[in-house]
């Protein structure tokens, strides 16, 4: 791959349409790679992005089908008699072709974007006689959307596409792992559909009949351990990526990300948010709330101001352990002083809080949702602009909204379990 990369320096056009074509016909080639360095070649000046996506397009389709023809010119011989060089013996020409016949031509549009799949469904296609003009137009639909979206991200990226590249290299094993366990559900999903469906209908029985025994608030009880300790796991995994600071290439692509895409002038207008004045209206609400419904109200009370109250000695003592850490030298140089941003910290908290006190008494079952999805509409508009406007890294962004949330989950947790215990005793 590195011989083609250096190749692609001298003939770019050529080399991105024979990595394409070839890569169509089953070669180990990453077409991902190829297009993205030509997107990165296309925000330098080296190459116009109409003619790489016209590039793409046409070797993709090119390549699709000449596989097309080939499979339907050999026919199943063709599978087993050279399937095995390709990956494609006859065991997997069955479960794919399987799954192919069940998806139909709309299999062809996605299936570029699928490793490991778009190799073979222009083989298949032609072994399986799909009628051409049923074939050609969602197959070159799919090449031209695979082109434009790698093309483009590249471009987009530009300077920061090597270290994008890196950052993609660094998880991609990661990646295959999780990408292959979804497929093998997917596959599973696909070939033993009424064995699955019979055996979760027999779980949510069991499940019913012992969920009869726990009552409501216990269940969410469970349910607020859970996400604590996921919350409290996703903590320890960004206090490990900051002391050996690795957080770098993820603020160089996020950062160049929100600004050149994400962040427009008109999210300025999320400041407004973070301003004292709209931050005292939510915690006046959120108190009258408390008070008009009249269930609760010391202990709703006692946990609006503890979460709020107790958030900067819970950040301070953050920020205290990494400096102690840091004196006795333990791992290496620190990304940030800053790790976790307070300012993101007491706006997870606040929001989150209110939030929580805000919708548990809600009847209606939307009301949750439609408000959950608001707040972090608000947060995330909060934390561009803050990365944008402020200079503030997204992984201090990021460690405060974590961290913020392990405080404000604790507290929820507390005050399910001291209003359990009240109304037992």
């Amino acid at each position: 791959m590195s011989y083609l990369i250096s190749l692609f320096e001298q003939h770019s056009y050529l080399i991105l349409f024979l990595g394409i074509f070839l890569e169509l016909m089953a070669l180990p080639i990453s077409g991902e790679l190829l297009m993205s360095y030509a997107g990165y070649f296309v925000y330098q000046g080296k190459m116009n992005y109409i003619l790489a996506l016209l590039t793409v397009f046409v070797s993709g389709g090119a390549g699709i089908t000449v596989t097309y023809w080939i499979g339907k010119a050999g026919g199943y011989k063709l599978i087993e008699k050279y399937g095995k060089y390709i990956h494609l013996g006859p065991e997997r020409y069955k479960k794919v072709s399987a799954w192919f016949e069940r998806s139909g031509s709309k299999l062809l549009v996605f299936a570029y974007f699928i490793p490991g799949i778009r190799h073979f469904t222009g083989y298949i296609s032609g072994i399986s006689r799909m009628p051409f003009r049923k074939f050609i137009i969602p197959a070159y639909t799919g090449a031209f959307l695979w082109g434009l979206c790698f093309i483009s991200l590249g471009k987009v990226l530009g300077p920061k596409w090597k270290a994008f590249h890196e950052a993609a290299s660094k998880y991609f094993v990661v990646f295959i792992i999780v990408l292959a366990v979804l497929l093998a559900v997917f596959f599973a999903y696909r070939f033993y559909k009424i064995q699955i469906k019979n055996f979760i209908i027999l779980l949510l029985k069991r499940l019913t009949e012992r969920l009869k025994t726990i009552r409501a608030t216990e269940i969410f009880l469970i349910f607020l351990t859970l996400v604590l300790i996921g919350m409290v796991s996703l903590m320890l995994g960004l206090a490990e990526d900051y002391l050996y600071d690795e957080f770098r290439q993820f603020n160089d692509i996020a950062e160049y990300m929100v600004g050149t895409i994400v962040f427009t002038s008109w999210m300025r207008g999320f400041v407004v948010f973070q301003s004292p004045i709209a931050l005292s209206s939510i915690l006046a609400i959120t108190m009258i709330r408390i008070w008009s419904k009249g269930q609760n109200r010391l202990l709703e009370f006692l946990l609006l101001g503890v979460s709020i109250i107790g958030a900067k000695p819970f950040h301070d003592l953050i920020s205290k352990t990494f400096s102690y850490l840091q004196s006795f030298g333990f791992f290496g140089k620190f990304h940030s002083a800053n790790f976790p941003d307070m300012n993101a910290f007491v706006m997870f908290i606040i929001y989150g809080t209110c939030l929580f006190l805000l919708v548990r008494h809600s009847k209606k079952s939307y009301t949750p949702i439609y408000t959950s999805i608001l707040v972090l509409i608000i947060l995330t508009g909060i934390a561009v602009v803050n990365i944008a406007s402020t200079n503030t890294l997204p992984s201090d962004i990021v460690g405060g909204y974590v961290y913020g949330g392990v405080w404000i989950f604790f507290n929820f947790l507390l005050f399910e379990m001291f209003r359990i215990a009240m109304e037992k005793y």
